[in-house]
Formats: C-alpha cells, structure tokens, sequence
C-alpha cells in the first residue's frame, strides 16, 4: 500500500511482522481511524506488504462475533493485536493472555480489569485510555445543559454490555442530580434498537439527549444523528465524528489520535519492550465540537462561552 522508505528508528532485520486489529464497527464507518495507525506505522518505519502485514476483523457492529474473530486471530498467531473499545478488549483478553495487546482506546481500563494499574499495566495489554475518568460525561451533560437551558429532563443513550459502563452512566446520573435534570436511561444492545430508543425518550418528552461513547453508536453514527435531527433533540455525543456527521455537538478525546499514538506502542513492543512495563496513556486534551448548522436548524443559540472553548466550529 505504501512505498517509502524506512524510518531511521526502524529495525531493517528482514522480519515481517503480523500485525491483528479488530473493531466492532464497520471497516467503511472507521476508515480515518485504520488510515490514522497505518499513518502512525508509516512514520515509524513499518511499510504495508516489506516489514509488515495486517490481518483486520470487523464485526460489522455485531459484538456477538468478536469472541470468533479474536479466536481467528490468535490462531493466526499475529506478533500482536491492536484493539479498540471496551467489547473488543474484553474478547481479546478472553482469546490470550500472551499475545500483546494495544489499546487504541478503552475506558476504565482499571476499572473494567483489563490492566492493574495506569502506571504498570501488569499483563499483555497496554495502550490508551480515552478520557480521564467517567466524570467526563457528566460535562457533557453539563455542556447540553448549557446550550439547551431548558433541558429538564434528558435521555442517557448507553450500552449497559460492555464492561465499565455503568461506572460512566453513574456519572452522568450524578451530574443530573447536580444540575436539577431527570434522566431517562435507554438501553441499546444492538443497531437495529435505535428507533425504538427514540420512540421511548419521545414518550417521555426528553428535550435532551446524551450519547456514551460506544462502538455501536460510532457505526451507526448517521443514523443515530438522523434520529435526533427527526425528533428534533438537541444531542451531545463524546466523539467529534458524531458531529461532523451533522449531530450538535460533542466532547471527549480525538479517537483519531489515539490511533494513530498507538503505533508507538506497536513500534516499542515489537522491538522488544513488554506492554507490561508500559504505562497507559491518558489523554490531556479534548475535543469540544459544535455544529452551527444543525443548531440552527433546531433553533439553538449557542452561547459565546461554549463557541469561546470549541476546538472546532462547522459552519
């Protein structure tokens, strides 16, 4: 796929490397995110097809298939696997216990038992961590509230399967609780449980919804934007893909960032560094993207002290 030359941290040794990477979503739904690693390898020295070779699964947002795919993957006896989101860390952990692991993004990766400690992850998976802590979705509430003053009462649009994740719905009903809202909890197990979702925070007169970061939500992220553009429910989302597909807004990390940091863990450990002895990164910096038009379209006056933060505004 690429024809460059070798990076001068590269080590020229002749080996092909095996590289796995599995997603729950879609291959056509993340690729900025494969372009974003493959980017990161590239500038490390690790060209597609000479030094390197890449076996990529997709679950196509079927998380029931993970557990197969990560099972292919280890018999296919990859140098090491490349992972994103709480489901596919999970179904890696179950498949090997030898095999580095590097986590593109993962939340609570304590929390959720995938590692002992931030600083020394203690077994075969390190990698990224894409927030700080759960208390990050509650700003997001806060965020909405901001913007849609009169949002009483406010969906929280999560996936209860994966692991860790009530620890981020519980944020979020704190920060309720802090700001005078009601929260509704809707429950998604699955893409094809979207417009009921909605059918139910319609019944109960939401007026504001957020979304948790879930690979699910992420594939099915037009969808979901068309949703509450249809219902007209202003929505703040964790990643700014959500927004650039035409949602309101967003806050959280740059997931493709994260992927393409993750070549850096692939790089050391494949010369030999034990993700062990790694520390996982946390992000120091986020992302708070707004959509002008699609708040114009819901009649939205975006304060100055929210536009004053964004990173990015759409026009």
């Amino acid at each position: 796929m690429f024809a460059a030359p070798l990076a001068a941290g590269a080590q020229p040794n002749g080996k092909v490397y095996r590289i796995g990477f599995i997603q729950t979503a879609p291959r056509k739904e993340i690729g900025h995110l494969i372009k974003s690693l493959d980017d990161g390898l590239r500038e490390l020295g690790y060209v597609e097809g000479r030094n390197v070779v890449f076996e990529r699964r997709f679950a196509d947002g079927k998380q029931e298939r993970l557990a197969a795919l990560a099972v292919e993957l280890v018999k296919l006896k990859v140098d090491i696997i490349v992972t994103g989101s709480n489901p596919v860390i999970a179904a890696v952990r179950q498949a090997t216990a030898t095999i580095p692991v590097v986590m593109a993004v993962s939340r609570d990766p304590v929390g959720s038992g995938f590692i002992a400690s931030l600083a020394r992850p203690g077994g075969n998976i390190t990698g990224l961590a894409n927030d700080p802590a759960p208390e990050i979705m509650g700003k997001n509430l806060e965020l909405l509230k901001e913007v849609v003053p009169r949002a009483s009462r406010v969906a929280l649009l999560w996936n209860p399967v994966p692991a860790g994740a009530a620890i981020y719905k519980n944020a979020v009903e704190t920060a309720a609780r802090n700001l005078g809202v009601t929260l509704q909890s809707v429950e998604i197990r699955a893409e094809n449980e979207f417009e009921s979702a909605f059918a139910a925070m319609i019944r109960e007169r939401a007026n504001g919804v957020v979304v948790t970061s879930d690979p699910i939500f992420l594939g099915s992220r037009s969808q979901l934007v068309r949703l509450a553009g249809r219902h007209r429910l202003p929505t703040v989302y964790v990643q700014r893909e959500f927004v650039e597909a035409g949602g309101l807004m967003s806050y959280g990390g740059n997931l493709a960032y994260q992927f393409r940091r993750a070549a850096v863990y692939v790089d050391k450990i494949l010369k030999g560094a034990k993700p062990a002895d790694l520390p996982v990164e946390q992000p120091t910096q986020f992302d708070l993207v707004v959509n002008m038009r699609t708040a114009k379209d819901l009649g939205i006056k975006i304060p100055n002290s929210v536009l004053a933060l964004a990173t990015k505004v759409i026009e």
